[in-house]
């Protein structure tokens, strides 16, 4: 990549001129002497997103009932030779639309990540270590906090969606940047189960399932909307269930893009033996490089 510069500038503070900035808050909750870890890569100068990957989860669904007492968080854990997280920042490195990574993780396990996920794996996009909240959208926060001025357009991924491929974020990127009347895009896929509602275990209901998508991550907005919907969140004291949400209730206008039915979260026992299969089968039919 010789032709590409080097990130070497500091990651840029938001300030938007108001008396209190409501980012404060979470800069003034972290330790006097806290710093964030920067790791220097290469991008192209024509990059104009960041990638907030969120990867503070403990896991506590995929370790109910193990014998083991210590906690594992999920992103670590391997799967054909790479930690779940590694394998997520990968399709970001390859995208040369994404200006930075920024991993969301325990402030706690800084180091452990930047060995375990990061030092091991050659990485050409500049990372960016952030302290994950105790939510998740506290995490994401945290996250967007770290995100320079200078790129337009942040894009957010769980860091326990392994498979997610390179074309699904250049697609959803270029639907977004394509698309000048949208606010933002989410993949997702149409639901093809069966929908229940259900009230003290008796069913009540049979909705048409066509209306309804199952949304996942990759999420890609605008930086200056997703902005303005994260401090009205926090000003209003508002939890949504995904980034899309926040978006939605200040009135921004989300597209749904179809993704991969196999962009599937680790999140139970059984998704691990899923996730595993799948990338034992990618690896042995096409290496390291994989397209789904």
């Amino acid at each position: 990549m010789a032709d590409e510069q080097k990130h070497t500038e500091d990651i840029d503070d938001f300030e938007d001129g108001s008396p209190v900035n409501l980012f404060d808050r979470i800069r003034l909750s972290q330790p006097e002497n806290f710093s964030m870890k920067k790791i220097p890569g290469e991008v192209s100068p024509k990059a104009d997103c960041a990638a907030i990957i969120l990867a503070g989860g403990l896991g506590r669904r995929l370790n109910d009932g193990s014998k083991n007492h210590k906690k594992i968080s999920k992103q670590l854990l391997k799967m054909s030779g790479k930690p779940v997280l590694t394998w997520s920042m990968d399709s970001f490195d390859a995208v040369p639309e994404i200006g930075a990574i920024i991993v969301v993780c325990p402030e706690e396990q800084f180091q452990e990540y930047i060995e375990t996920v990061v030092d091991p794996f050659a990485f050409q996009t500049p990372i960016v270590m952030a302290p994950a909240g105790d939510t998740r959208q506290e995490s994401a926060f945290h996250g967007l906090d770290m995100v320079p001025e200078k790129f337009d357009y942040v894009m957010i991924h769980d860091g326990a969606r392994p498979l997610v491929p390179p074309t699904v974020i250049k697609h959803i990127y270029s639907v977004l940047k394509g698309n000048p009347d949208i606010d933002g895009a989410v993949c997702a896929h149409p639901c093809i189960d069966t929908l229940k509602v259900v009230e003290d275990g008796k069913i009540v209901g049979t909705p048409d399932r066509s209306a309804f998508w199952l949304a996942q991550t990759p999420q890609i907005f605008k930086r200056e909307t997703y902005t303005e919907a994260h401090r009205a969140a926090l000003s209003d004291g508002f939890v949504g269930s995904d980034d899309a949400s926040l978006i939605e209730r200040i009135g921004g206008n989300v597209k749904v893009v179809e993704g991969k039915r196999n962009n599937i979260k680790l999140t139970v026992p059984e998704d691990y033996l899923i996730l595993a299969s799948v990338l034992q089968a990618l690896n042995l039919e096409h290496g390291s490089e994989y397209d789904l």
